[in-house]
């Protein structure tokens, strides 16, 4: 059987974890690769995963491609530039295992990869995958126009049956106006043949007072599949068919001891949903692998943390 392919387009930094003054770990992360590593160790030769991004040519940048290699990542639409560095930020968590950040990404390379003098070699190359996935914070750092002229190309890649994957993870300090960033995700929707958000994201950016709203509007501004992530609630997924009815089904999580850290929990999310979906499995089967590995993703400290992959694996098939 031949793999899936999937393009994730988005941004990975440099990571420091700690309190401030004191040992500070150094890492790397950022929600785009967080579920492309996640993706990858899930579904395995399942599915080939191709990070699309740029960065640096200094010792850092190699050192996270190299990083990222390591977890069987594609690279090769990894493009450098001789004149610009990765972002970095810095998380800290509180006793509840929330966490806050701070960035330094205004010029990372990432920021310029539509002015890369590559890119239609990415855009080549994105026209001979299955799908691909992306999130409101692949747009926001973006400058406006290319922010647009992205989800141009993509509207084009989607006429050529490839299937787009949104998750709008919204940061508004990331957006330069709350106009700007209505009208890139009302693009977004329409493209999206599933889209993968968190009802307090959406809740935020557009005011939505129940899930039942929110995914009402989803569907109406173009999404075809919808997964909202209700956190210790589960999830919901809906779809609409071809009558314009909508189908809903809700999905309890997984209970966890204690949670410890809930930084990349929606990332991971994502990607266990689509290890399945990709491979065409049942709504269900998707669900269960994302809450699954989410689950375990929360009880560990970091973006990036070993799981049990041969016990999720196991758990959805039972």
């Amino acid at each position: 059987m031949t793999p899936k392919s999937i393009a994730i387009i988005g941004e990975c930094m440099v990571e420091l974890s700690g309190q401030p003054f004191t040992a500070m770990q150094q890492n790397y992360g950022g929600d785009s690769m967080n579920t492309a590593i996640y993706l990858k160790k899930l579904a395995g030769n399942e599915v080939n995963v191709n990070y699309v991004s740029a960065m640096g040519t200094d010792p850092l940048s190699r050192a996270l491609i190299e990083k990222w290699q390591a977890h069987h990542i594609n690279t090769d639409n990894v493009l450098l530039s001789h004149n610009k560095q990765p972002g970095l930020y810095m998380i800290q968590n509180d006793v509840s295992g929330e966490r806050t950040f701070q960035y330094w990404r205004s010029d990372s390379a990432a920021k310029y990869l539509l002015q890369h003098t590559d890119f239609k070699k990415v855009l080549t190359s994105l026209a001979e995958v299955d799908a691909i996935y992306l999130s409101g914070i692949s747009l926001a750092i973006l400058a406006e126009q290319d922010c647009h002229t992205l989800l141009s190309h993509l509207a084009l890649l989607k006429q050529q049956g490839i299937k787009i994957i949104y998750d709008s993870n919204y940061r508004p300090a990331l957006w330069s106006s709350k106009m700007h960033c209505h009208l890139a995700n009302n693009k977004a929707y329409a493209l999206a043949d599933l889209a993968l958000v968190t009802f307090d994201d959406e809740a935020q950016l557009w005011g939505d007072s129940n899930v039942a709203q929110c995914t009402e509007r989803l569907h109406q501004q173009g999404a075809h599949e919808v997964v909202v992530k209700l956190g210790a609630d589960g999830c919901q997924y809906s779809k609409k068919h071809l009558d314009n009815s909508i189908s809903v089904e809700l999905f309890n999580t997984v209970a966890v001891e204690k949670v410890i850290d809930t930084t990349a929990a929606g990332d991971s999310f994502n990607a266990g949903f689509l290890a399945q979906w990709l491979t065409e499995q049942p709504i269900k089967q998707c669900a269960q692998a994302g809450n699954l590995l989410a689950a375990q993703v929360i009880q560990k400290r970091g973006a990036i943390v070993e799981i049990d992959i041969a016990t999720i694996k196991h758990t959805i098939k039972a």
